[in-house]
């Protein structure tokens, strides 16, 4: 047992004191099976909320109404959840009731896929009544029960099969795809965050090329923002990415450039992405553009700024199939020898022009800013208040 487990060991104990049962659960589980990094440990127990509130004198009510609990237990927090099962689902995302249980099995058979319905007792033994280690052994994702109604229960869920496929390079097994495909359309009734959250997992997985694939092949992109007539350029963007690293932002942009949208923040909008994503996509679309254009030089590189131009000179060579190493060098040398990388490094201010010039403030100063930069960035003239006070009245 690795050590995240073994420290929350106590916290399994102390629940076990009281007359409870109490298990770790879901993806830490699955993971450790997997030798995956695990960030959180979860716990499931047969005490219902108030009874971990009597055993921990340290608790927060973050989802008590479904019965999680966070224990703080010599500073960690831990979300410790009720076993429960679900009411009827009404809006194919969230039950209209939960009940609490005392009975594990009943409480795995709820979850999602076998993988994650697997639980460990504080000894490191398994519990797995529905075959969830066969099922990671194989590297398969398959629903607990009948698929699709865990489907129609949860319909985000099939974009969670879909990010097994990126992240753990899993395959989907058959009634299990057959009921992805059959209720697709549901994913219209999942809030666009959620989604978002999701498709960024799918998209920076290891195996997003298979995953992406998937999607499309499922028809899965006809019910996600923006992208039902573009397949086929999902397809190539997730060709384009399978041979190196990429940010979210380069998938975006890839994807962007080959759909050629009219307008990147329009569409990445309705994707509800963070406008800090907007932006640095807005930037490598437009660098892509100019270096579509001309080739990269000591002004281009400086407005464009060196991680915006590399990004755009990575998709311009994976699109274009040339090389990218020798490219890649020039920017970087060309970026290392600008005499100033940013206007903050310029040694001239407004106030050093209205001393020279006797003029009050205005827009010249702006315009006349900028071209000294201008000068300073093609080395006419050097980053020195001397020398650029003589170039300017010479």
């Amino acid at each position: 047992m690795i050590d995240k487990f073994k420290k929350a060991v106590p916290v399994l104990e102390k629940i076990e004191q009281a007359g409870f049962e109490a298990y770790f659960v879901g993806g830490s589980v699955r993971d450790f099976l997997l030798n995956r990094t695990i960030d959180d440990v979860d716990i499931a127990t047969s005490a219902f909320p108030e009874e971990v509130k009597q055993i921990f004198p340290k608790t927060i009510d973050v989802g008590i109404k479904h019965g999680t609990v966070v224990v703080i237990y010599k500073g960690e927090n831990y979300e410790i959840t009720t076993f429960r099962t679900e009411g009827e689902y009404t809006d194919f995302r969230r039950p209209r009731e939960v009940t609490f249980i005392r009975t594990l099995e009943e409480d795995l058979k709820r979850r999602d896929f076998t993988m994650n319905a697997i639980a460990m007792d504080k000894t490191g033994m398994l519990i797995d009544p529905f075959s969830g280690r066969m099922a990671i052994k194989h590297k398969i994702i398959k629903t607990v029960g009948e698929a699709d109604e865990r489907f129609r229960e949860d319909a985000l869920r099939i974009m969670r099969a879909v990010r097994f496929i990126s992240q753990l390079s899993f395959q989907i097994e058959q009634e299990t795809s057959i009921a992805i495909k059959k209720n697709g359309h549901l994913l219209s009734y999942i809030s666009i965050e959620r989604i978002y959250a999701e498709f960024k997992k799918i998209i920076m997985g290891k195996n997003r090329q298979a995953a992406i694939y998937y999607l499309v092949e499922a028809d899965l992109h006809h019910f996600l923002p923006k992208l039902k007539s573009y397949g086929k350029e999902l397809k190539q963007t997730a060709q384009l990415m399978s041979t190196m690293m990429w940010s979210e932002s380069e998938f975006w942009a890839i994807l962007l450039i080959l759909i050629k949208v009219e307008s990147v923040e329009s569409f990445l909008r309705a994707w509800k992405t963070p406008i800090k994503t907007i932006k640095t996509v807005k930037q490598i679309v437009k660098a892509y553009e100019l270096r579509s254009k001309e080739d990269w030089n000591e002004e281009n590189i400086y407005y464009t700024g060196i991680e915006i131009c590399e990004s755009a000179e990575k998709i311009y060579a994976m699109i274009n199939d040339l090389p990218l190493s020798d490219y890649f060098k020039a920017i970087r040398d060309i970026y290392e020898n600008l005499p100033i990388k940013c206007r903050t490094e310029l040694v001239v201010s407004g106030n050093d022009l209205m001393e020279w010039t006797s003029r009050e403030s205005g827009p010249w100063i702006k315009e006349m800013i900028e071209n000294i930069e201008k000068a300073v960035i093609h080395k006419e003239v050097a980053n020195e208040k001397d020398k650029i006070k003589e170039w300017l009245f010479s």
